[in-house]
């Protein structure tokens, strides 16, 4: 497995490795010792899998009291996924790294807690999972505006199809400031 260093701290991409041939491919798509070699040495309670068309854009989420730790990947189609440091203590602060995943590539990222996360469909259908580190909490729910000019964050879609609560979500610097 192939482990690359991004420029926020903790957050890497993963590129596993993958056995084919002419009948297909395999490939572990996590395996503990491995991807605690890694650097990611949290357990993972719940795994997530959604299904989104061409174009729509989901995020950018967080956990405030009880961040979670996502494995992300894409088992079918394409799009480009974004962590942003959301820890205003952090010299990364509002910083973004983004990747492609796809059913090609077979890339993971690995979102450490603390960070905010979304991303946007590139391929007319795409399958998404993610192994997070842990539970769901409605009620500790965060986010942050898609489209917060401050973070810049260069999505690869000029008009998305968002959730109108996406829609409404703060920028970065109003969620600081608890606006």
């Amino acid at each position: 497995m192939n482990v690359i260093e991004t420029a926020l701290p903790g957050v890497i991409i993963l590129e596993p490795n993958v056995f084919g041939d002419a009948r297909g491919f395999f490939i572990e798509s996590f395996q503990l010792e491995r991807y605690r070699e890694a650097g990611i040495d949290l357990p993972f309670v719940q795994d997530n899998q959604s299904r989104s068309t061409k174009g729509v854009l989901r995020g950018l989420h967080f956990q405030r009291y009880a961040p979670q730790g996502k494995l992300v990947r894409v088992s079918r189609g394409s799009v480009w996924d974004v962590a942003v440091d959301v820890d205003p203590r952090s010299r990364t602060f509002g910083q973004h790294v983004g990747v492609e995943l796809n059913d090609e590539n077979h890339r993971q990222l690995w979102v450490p807690p603390g960070y905010a996360h979304g991303f946007c469909v590139l391929s007319d259908v795409a399958d998404f999972q993610y192994k997070c580190t842990d539970y769901y909490r409605p009620d500790d729910e965060g986010a942050i505006l898609w489209s917060d000019p401050e973070l810049d964050i260069p999505w690869p879609v000029d008009t998305p199809l968002i959730s109108e609560k996406d829609r409404n979500n703060p920028t970065l610097r109003q969620w600081v400031e608890g606006k």
